[in-house]
């Protein structure tokens, strides 16, 4: 479950309305940028930095583009060039200053740097600042003047929001793992939560919660590559920090691996029965909030070959409801399934009237790979030289939507013992599930005699 690995034909994967070959039409250069019926579909790098320089009479549009630029140029060299262009261009370093041209350009070039260090750190920083303080003229100012400092700081760092989540993200993915049974004083899922909506409802919040953490920025690390148009050097020479996007991950596996464990404890048939049709309607009820990965850690945990290897177990389940969604999150044709699913959650979130509607937790290592293969399909530079900006306009929607689903505030009241269960609960190895699913239901035939003799 770890990052996906490069296929051998970038033909198994092709997005939605997008063709990595660019469309015989109308061309227009203009300054070394080049542009398809009006549209920018590649430039040179020079072209794209002026582009983003702002000037008296023009502002740069600032969006995730500016972190598809990483995959090419570091992003404190990126400000650095901007910024060299801008006292080069408007003569900032003569003797004498144009101020009528300084006033025009000024607030301009302020609000581009103000805006590109909000996109990353200072903006959770101006939030917080905003909640804790007083309404104090005087303290304001200061609180002010500590923001712009920061400020100028902070856009000198790559990754400016790293390190505020990595404590966390740590300490909530300890996984406890036993090899035998745990003793009997262990909970079980049902005495903290028997209600499915209610579970459902607290899964939402985890990966809400965990998806806040993870920036645009750290998809492009995650894909980062060495250009072969700059010969052996890496477009990123920093170590590649993805913590939160790999935490989350790692969530998914917990969830999976703590689903399989709460079927597989139970001493008694009728009772891992019962924890499979509770899980079937928590799924379910995931499904309707629109929170896919949880669905998915479901389904994949109940999947595993020690559940499923519970004949006599299942054999008591009303397994209908279950089919169902399994049917939704079928691989076959790509997905197909899911990604319908998906899009009608996607356009509910768009008309929706409350957060509630709003909710899109999409399946996420399918969305990893998603952009992977999108970047990986898909040449970063043309043969001219010139990024290749149809692309990046792709990635940016792709990564913009996911940035817009990760931002809905959960409209459901929190359950603190619950959340604590699900980060907390100790979770089998894989020996530890097959261990207790062979004392469940005794091995059926010699491979499974042969595997539980070298458990025990």
């Amino acid at each position: 479950e770890g990052m996906p690995q490069t296929l051998s034909s970038t033909s198994m994967f092709t997005p939605c309305g997008f063709s990595p070959h660019l469309h015989t039409s109308k061309e227009d250069e203009q300054g070394g940028l080049i542009f398809q019926d009006g549209n920018l579909t590649s430039a040179s790098l020079d072209a794209l930095i002026q582009h983003l320089i702002p000037t008296t009479d023009y502002y740069p549009e600032v969006s995730n583009s500016q972190y598809n630029k990483q995959l090419f140029i570091e992003p404190h060299e990126l400000l650095s060039r901007v910024c060299h262009k801008c006292i080069e261009q408007q003569r900032l370093d003569d003797p004498v200053l144009d101020k009528a041209r300084i006033r025009k350009f000024g607030p301009k070039i302020l609000q581009l740097l103000t805006e590109w260090t909000e996109k990353r750190m200072i903006g959770h920083l101006k939030d917080m600042i905003h909640r804790i303080a007083p309404c104090d003229e005087a303290y304001w100012k200061k609180m002010n003047q500590l923001l712009q400092t920061l400020n100028q700081k902070l856009a000198t760092l790559s990754h400016g929001q790293e390190g505020i989540v990595k404590i966390s993200a740590a300490v909530s993915d300890k996984l406890v793992a036993f090899k035998s049974k745990p003793p009997s004083i262990q909970r079980e899922i049902l005495s903290v939560c028997s209600d499915p909506y209610t579970l459902a409802q607290q899964l939402t919040h985890v990966e809400l919660e965990r998806l806040s953490h993870i920036g645009p920025e750290e998809f492009v690390q995650a894909f980062v590559h060495k250009d072969p148009l700059d010969g052996t050097k890496t477009c990123f020479s920093e170590q590649k920090k993805t913590s939160n996007l790999e935490a989350y991950v790692k969530w998914f596996n917990r969830l999976c691996y703590l689903v399989a464990t709460e079927i597989c404890m139970p001493a008694k048939k009728k009772q891992r029965a019962q924890v499979i049709e509770f899980f079937i309607d928590v799924a379910r009820e995931c499904f309707n909030i629109g929170n896919f990965n949880s669905l998915m850690a479901i389904i994949s945990g109940m999947n595993m070959s020690p559940v499923s290897r519970l004949k006599k177990t299942w054999s008591k389940v009303k397994t209908a409801k279950f089919f169902i969604l399994e049917h939704q999150m079928d691989p076959t044709g790509n997905f197909y399934n899911y990604r319908t699913a998906l899009r009608g959650a996607a356009h509910r979130s768009l008309t929706a009237h409350s957060n509630r509607e709003k909710i899109v937790i999409p399946f996420f290592s399918l969305l990893i790979k998603d952009i992977y293969f999108l970047n990986e399909g898909c040449a970063n530079r043309l043969p001219n030289g010139h990024v290749n900006f149809e692309k990046f306009l792709e990635l940016a929607k792709q990564v913009g939507e996911f940035i817009t689903w990760k931002q809905v505030e959960c409209p459901f009241e929190q359950d603190p013992n619950i959340i604590h269960y699900l980060h907390t609960a100790p979770i089998f190895t894989e020996d530890g599930l097959y261990l207790a699913s062979y004392e469940s239901e005794s091995p059926e035939n010699q491979t499974e005699k042969d595997r539980w003799k070298s458990l025990r």
